[in-house]
């Protein structure tokens, strides 16, 4: 993924829906809790408005950057939360605002950056396309968790060929943050897009695959739901185990989301 003109478009398609989504809310409704503990819908869009901002940093400012990492590195475990409370108190007018300026800041900054430059992040570097995957990994996931907060279902676009993408690349990162050696062969992934399409990763002929729709699998490595849940196929032993692990984001394994209709969709199926 060398030319990041897409993936910034499709970025900037995704961020305009979601603020399409908040935008229209009264105050009540940046109150109402989401899936994420503690984090009301104001949460959500401080945090992508702080992970912008840290993302322009980098791209313009390497040293301040490393900076911001070193001082997250005095409190790991409270960092992200103490970003998005800050914002999160913010009446909504001016944290909307305060989200698309930084948003379009990024963009601009990553549209003029040099085809090879590579970035500091909280993970391995990155390259401007690399950066608004990670991005647009985010901004879709955290809305969804907007829109279950607001009651809203929203239909999945073509644009989640970059998460699942994401998703597929950071395979061995999964197992590696779990304290595990990576499978040493690679897995054959096939997914339905929402167009109807089939996106597919990995040899054709691998011993080893997974299969299903692209949005169950863009939800499970985001972690917004859990695999019991989702109508995903694993033929394997170390492709099932995957299952279990899978994270598109950099940091630490989450806690994931707990299982909702295990008893109603026998969709977490494991072939040897």
């Amino acid at each position: 993924m060398s030319d990041p003109t897409s993936v910034i478009d499709d970025l900037r398609e995704e961020s305009e829906e979601l603020d399409r989504l908040v935008a229209g809310s009264s105050a009540p409704h940046w109150a109402l809790a989401t899936p994420a503990p503690g984090w009301t819908v104001a949460h959500q869009i401080a945090h992508l408005a702080w992970t912008d901002r840290s993302a322009l940093l980098a791209v313009t400012d390497a040293d301040g950057f490393r900076a911001l990492v070193e001082k997250a590195l005095t409190a790991p475990d409270s960092f992200v939360d103490e970003g998005a409370e800050e914002g999160a108190a913010l009446p909504p007018a001016e944290l909307l605002a305060r989200w698309r300026e930084g948003r379009t800041a990024l963009e601009e900054a990553l549209r003029a950056a040099p085809p090879k430059a590579r970035f500091p992040w909280y993970g391995p570097p990155m390259s401007a396309a690399s950066m608004a995957t990670a991005r647009l990994m985010e901004t879709w996931a955290h809305g969804q968790d907007v829109a279950e907060a607001l009651g809203v279902v929203r239909p999945p676009t073509d644009r989640l060929r970059h998460v699942a993408w994401l998703g597929v690349r950071t395979r061995d990162f999964a197992y590696s943050v779990h304290g595990l050696t990576p499978p040493a062969d690679p897995f054959r992934i096939e997914l339905r897009a929402p167009s109807g399409g089939l996106w597919a990763y990995g040899p054709e002929d691998a011993a080893q695959r997974v299969t299903g729709p692209a949005l169950d699998f863009c939800l499970l490595v985001t972690q917004r739901a859990h695999r019991a849940d989702l109508a995903l196929r694993a033929e394997g032993p170390d492709a099932g185990r995957w299952l279990d692990l899978a994270q598109a984001f950099a940091g630490p394994p989450g806690s994931g989301r707990p299982p909702k209709g295990a008893a109603q969709r026998p969709s977490q199926e494991t072939t040897p």
